[in-house]
Parts: structure tokens; sequence; C-alpha cells
């Protein structure tokens, strides 16, 4: 066995029964509470499960998870719980294997207890938007500030002798915690409206656990005015964007200054046009008519006379007017079929109709790049081609009424060119603030315990083995007994006749107390004595280590 195992082993038997029965009941303690508050301290972060459960459902999945061995928390509300992060998916496939949660706002789940056999037609329908207003519930708890959702839905109708169809509407309630709800409440309105068929978002109103209406109505994001501010903010961005990447290269990003006004015309245009091209014809039909007319005319005429009245007279007949005509007619007609182009137009987009830029830039920074002796004209000029790209990067056009003005000023100290401040280590600390007071308390538990448990067992082993003091006079006592040679050595020796090695003797003064802690160490003393003189030093040595040979 090595002689360090047997020196420990020694060692710890010459401490006794006691000592080492102290010893193990003071190391146990302190990794116990080492232990305990380690684990305290750096318990895992929770994240939910699921909230707004019932007692019945918290109390069943608790004995599920307890049985899978996953930890678990209950909210202070009582109806949500929380697992360790990282745990949630494999707990909630634990849960659905066994059918939990059954509260009121279940899912799809709730046909895994519907038989189909006499299940009527409206008992389908009812399971089916109950299943879909849980399943719409879920998804809105998973929105960030959302803790509790409720929704309830109303599907269409349709019946023989109704004539206009009973539109679906909806309604949810929610309660949350966040400062934004109404930009939320946007979101879950059109969430609603894609989960439910036939559903538009201005049917579905949504609420607060306190009443207050959040939505409802006509969406307003859709208006023409709200359209119109977002297009206008999306042109001015890019418009500003588009000069940023044009002077920042020359400039610096923190020389000069862009604002950008656009006049958004987004009126909906619709235009049809007709368009006929004479001069590209194309014969349809050609039709021709011939008439031919021939008309004699011949008139027989009888005088008229006295012979008429006469009985038995012949009256003789003569030849009277003629007449004759021929008439010839041709008709023809030719349909001709001419080419047309119609075009219709639907612009639902929008077009810039006036734009005003105006663009400051650090007149230090143009004076830097010009020179220090930079007169205003260089600098005027300098100002003037900046001009000119900022018109080219933009598109400015005059014909439309556009203004632009670039001016160099000198910028205000600490606003532009100088570092964005950071977050101090105030606001650091702020931020880690949980996680520093967990660390912190580990600490002090951790000195606490190493100060009132560690230390005094340290001492009581090291009193343990301080060797008795050896019996016999004392290192001053063999020196004051000696001749004095000379005057160095004496004047060195020379003090209060107290022993350093042994301690305060009982009789002694305070003042023989105060010279015994104000000189040196008897070691120092020894040292300088050997210094002066080595043979007086040796005498003394000789004499002291003698006398306890002689006690013995």
């Amino acid at each position: 066995m090595p002689e360090q195992i047997q020196s420990l082993i020694a060692n710890l038997r010459g401490f006794g029964v006691r000592r080492l029965a102290l010893m193990g009941g003071i190391a146990a303690l302190v990794m116990a509470v080492i232990g305990v508050a380690s684990v305290y301290l750096n318990r895992p972060a929770y994240e939910t499960l699921y909230v707004g459960l019932d007692r019945s459902d918290v109390n069943q999945i608790g004995l599920v998870l307890g049985e899978a061995g996953i930890g678990f928390d209950v909210g202070a509300d009582g109806t949500s719980v929380l697992v360790p992060a990282g745990t949630t998916a494999q707990a909630r496939m634990l849960l659905a294997e066994k059918g939990l949660p059954t509260s009121a706002n279940a899912g799809y789940e709730l046909f895994d207890n519907v038989g189909s056999l006499g299940l009527t037609s409206f008992m389908q329908q009812i399971t089916r938007v109950r299943a879909l207003e849980g399943e719409i519930a879920r998804t809105i708890q998973s929105i960030a500030g959302v803790k509790a959702a409720r929704v309830h839905i109303v599907m269409s109708e349709r019946a023989n002798f109704r004539r206009d169809e009973q539109q679906p509407s909806a309604s949810v309630v929610i309660r949350y915690a966040g400062v934004d709800a109404e930009k939320s409440a946007q979101s879950i309105r059109h969430l609603v409206a894609a989960a439910v068929p036939g559903l538009s978002a201005d049917k579905v109103t949504v609420l607060d656990s306190n009443g207050n209406l959040l939505a409802a109505g006509d969406d307003t994001s859709n208006t023409s005015a709200a359209r119109t501010l977002g297009v206008e903010q999306t042109v001015e961005a890019q418009i500003g964007d588009n000069i940023r990447r044009a002077l920042t290269p020359y400039l610096g990003p923190d020389n000069f200054r862009a604002s950008v006004k656009a006049d958004v015309n987004t009126d909906t245009r619709q235009t049809e046009e007709t368009i006929f091209d004479p001069e590209s014809r194309v014969e349809r039909s050609v039709q021709s008519v011939r008439t031919n007319e021939a008309s004699n005319q011949k008139q027989a005429s009888t005088p008229t006379s006295v012979e008429q009245n006469l009985p038995e007279t012949q009256t003789t007949t003569t030849e009277g007017p003629q007449s004759t005509s021929q008439n010839d007619r041709k008709e023809e007609i030719t349909n001709y079929e001419i080419n047309s182009k119609k075009i219709a137009t639907v612009s639902n987009g929008y077009s810039v109709t006036k734009m005003s830029i105006a663009v400051v830039v650090n007149q230090g920074r143009l004076k830097t790049i010009l020179g220090k002796d930079a007169t205003p004209e260089q600098i005027a000029k300098r100002v003037a081609d900046i001009q000119k790209m900022v018109a080219s990067a933009t598109g400015f056009d005059d014909k439309r009424g556009d203004i632009i003005d670039v001016s160099a000023v000198e910028f205000i100290d600490g606003l532009d060119g100088e570092p964005i401040d950071q977050p101090g280590v105030l606001a650091s600390i702020g931020t880690y603030t949980g996680t520093l007071i967990n660390a912190g308390a580990f600490i002090v538990v951790v000195f606490l315990v190493a100060f009132f448990g560690l230390r005094p067992m340290a001492t009581a082993l090291t009193a343990s083995a301080k060797p008795a003091p050896i019996a016999g006079p004392s290192f001053d006592d063999v020196q004051r007994s000696l001749p004095t040679p000379d005057a160095p050595v004496a004047a060195i020796a020379a003090d209060t006749p107290i022993g350093a090695l042994s301690g305060a003797r009982p009789g002694t003064t305070p003042l023989d107390d105060l010279r015994q802690k104000i000189r040196p160490a008897p070691q120092e003393r020894l040292a300088r004595m050997v210094d002066f003189n080595e043979e007086r030093t040796a005498q003394i040595l000789r004499k002291w280590a003698a006398a306890p040979e002689a006690a013995g």
C-alpha cells in the first residue's frame, strides 16, 4: 500500500470515532444542501401544454403525465397545465392517445366517441360544428398573447321555402394578456373566415373577456382610404430606399437624410375601345338586280258629229294617237367586311400623380470630400450633381409637377454620424434578472454552507493535527541567559521577556502584550542575528536544543 494512503488512514484513525462521525455528518449535510439548492434553483423552464381546461381534465392529465414520468405543473388559475420545455409534443401525443383533454373546446376527437349507428344528420352537423369550434379555439390560443379563446359558429341553412340563403357568421371571445389586442383581433377574423366555408371576415365579431368589442363589421383594412395610405407608404419607402442606395457609397449612411411625399391615385379604371380599320376590307356578298320594261300604246279615236246620232248610219273610225316606251334598269349591291378590334382594359393598380423629394446633405462631409478650402461655388456644384443623381434614382418627372430640393446644411452634433447607443449594463441586467437572482442565491447558499460547515470542520482537523508544544524554556529565555558579546546583537535580542513560540504567559502586563504583537517573529529575529553574529546565534541554538533533552 502506498505511503500516502497509509498516512491518510493513520491520520483518520487518529481523529477518533467521534470526530470521524462529526466530519461525515457535516459532509453529508453540506452535500445535501448543495444538491437541494441546485435542483431547486435550476429547475427546467416550463411551457404551456393546454389552457382553459376543466378541473376534471386537469386531474386526469396530471395522472397520465405522472404515470409516464413527465414532470408537469398547474397554473395559478387552475385551468392550465405546464410541462418542461421540449416535452410538449411528447405530452400531447400521449394525451391524445388517452383521449384527453375532454373539455368543451375539444376538436375532432369528438367523433371518436360518437357511434355511426343511429346518428341523425342533425346530430352529425352539430358534432361537426362543435369539433370545428374546438379546433379553431386551439389555433387561436397558439397566438402570442391569447391565453384562452371560445368560438361560436352559426352555419348557413338551406330551406325549401326560403328565397335568401342565410350566410354563416361567427363570434370569438378571447382573454388577451398583451397590449395590441386590436391587431390580433383582425388576424383572428381572417383565421376564422378562412376555416369556415362561405364565411367572410366582416361576419366575424371578436370580443375580449372584459366585454370590449375588438373587431366587428366591415374590415377596415380593405377600405379605399386604408389601401391608398398603404400604397403611398410603400411607394415612399421604395423611393427613399433608392435614394439611400444611390448616396450611401458617396456620402456615407449618416451624412444625408431624405424625405419623400408621393400622391398616389388608386382609383379602379375600366376602358373599352373599338377600333375599325377601313383600309382592310373583304367582300362579304354581291347582289345584282336587272330590270327591262317595254310598252307600246295605241289609241283609236272617233270624231264627234251629227252622223253619230243618225240611225242606220255607219261611222268611220279613224286612228288615234300612238305611244311606245322602253325602260332598262340594272342594280348591284356589294357588302364588305371591315376589320374591327375591341380593347377592354381594367386597371386596379396605382399611378403616382405628384412627388415631392427633400434631401439634406451634411456640409461637413462635402468639405471633407472637396477639401478644407472648398468655395461655396464648388459646394453648390456638388449639390447640383447630387440633385441630378437623386432625380435619376427616383424617376423624377418635371411634366408631372414633381418637386425636388437638395440642400447642404450643417448637421447637429450628436444627431448624425454618432454611433447608436447600445443597451447599457443595467438594461442587460434587467433582461436576465431572474437568472442572476437564481445564480446569486445559489452562490450565497454555497458560501454559507462552506463558511459554517467546511470552515469549522477544517479548523477541527487542523487543531487535532497540531503537535503538542515542547516543554522547556523558550527561545527568548535562552537568549537572555547568554552573555551579550556586542551591542548590535544585544540590541536585536533586547525586548520584553515574552515567548513568541509558546505565546503570552501568565503574569504579563498589557504593555508586554503590545510589545509581543509589535516586535518581529522569532524566525525573523533569528535570521537577523545570524547575519550579525553567527557564533552567538549557534550558542543560543545549542543551549535551547539541549534544554528539552535535559527536561525529557
